[in-house]
């Protein structure tokens, strides 16, 4: 083969290659030294004094999010449910539900997926469809995105900021997704980050989890206000996190 073909064969890749890493890009903050420094931009790190936001995500599930309703009710603690699209068109009185109840409701996209390969069309769609989802079926204007998965890729990114959404993934988490998940794991993995400014991510439905697994989240949430209450730590919102801009 020679050089000049070898070149017109490499530079239709090379491109293709460069689309894909703008694209990932900004996935880069789950890696943990990037996501240390990027912390106050996209990890969700607040600066309101002794606040940890509270946060759940994969919701809304009539099998499993009204326990968690209840059990912050029993705690007198508000948090920020992010929503998918797909879960609330299922259950829009539950939605509405959750913002009755005092927490505030927010984009999680309208598929459980990641989005790896550049479709800026698509998801500037998909996340218009779940922000007039959630506006519509809720009542209430949502203020922030939570990719799934944590994967924050530059068109899901893009899509969020032209819909008026700020981005924000988690400092902490506690693991309950997992089959093997008890109030008490999903506690000890969450208490080294339960300090101020962190946030918190738990799961009111297990969709795209374990079986059964939010039981643990519910078990979790006594222990977790517990720690918070006796460290002067109050748990809420993202709306009163104070997370500065990026």
């Amino acid at each position: 083969m020679g050089s000049a073909t070898t070149a017109l064969l490499v530079r239709p890749l090379a491109a293709a290659a460069a689309v894909e890493f703008l694209h990932l890009a900004p996935a880069a903050v789950r890696l943990p030294p990037l996501r240390r420094t990027l912390a106050r931009r996209t990890a969700g790190r607040g600066t309101t004094p002794g606040h940890v936001a509270l946060t759940f995500d994969d919701g809304p599930d009539p099998r499993s999010t009204p326990y968690v309703l209840d059990a912050l009710d029993e705690l007198g603690a508000r948090a920020t449910f992010f929503l998918l699209g797909s879960m609330l068109e299922r259950a829009p009185t539950l939605g509405r539900e959750v913002v009755r109840r005092g927490h505030e409701v927010a984009v999680h996209g309208w598929y459980h997926r990641p989005q790896w390969y550049p479709a800026p069309a698509r998801d500037l769609r998909e996340l218009r469809r779940a922000t007039e989802a959630v506006t519509e079926l809720c009542g209430a204007r949502p203020l922030w995105y939570r990719p799934p998965y944590g994967v924050l890729a530059a068109g899901p990114a893009l899509a969020a900021r032209r819909l008026g959404l700020r981005s924000v993934l988690w400092t902490a988490w506690g693991r309950d997704w997992t089959a093997e998940a008890t109030g008490a794991s999903v506690y000890a993995t969450a208490r080294p980050g339960l300090t101020a400014g962190a946030t918190l991510l738990l799961h009111d439905s297990d969709c795209t989890s374990a079986p059964g697994s939010w039981r643990a989240t519910v078990a979790a949430l006594p222990l977790i206000a517990g720690h918070c209450r006796t460290r002067h730590l109050t748990l809420g919102p993202l709306r009163d996190h104070a997370v500065p801009p990026p």
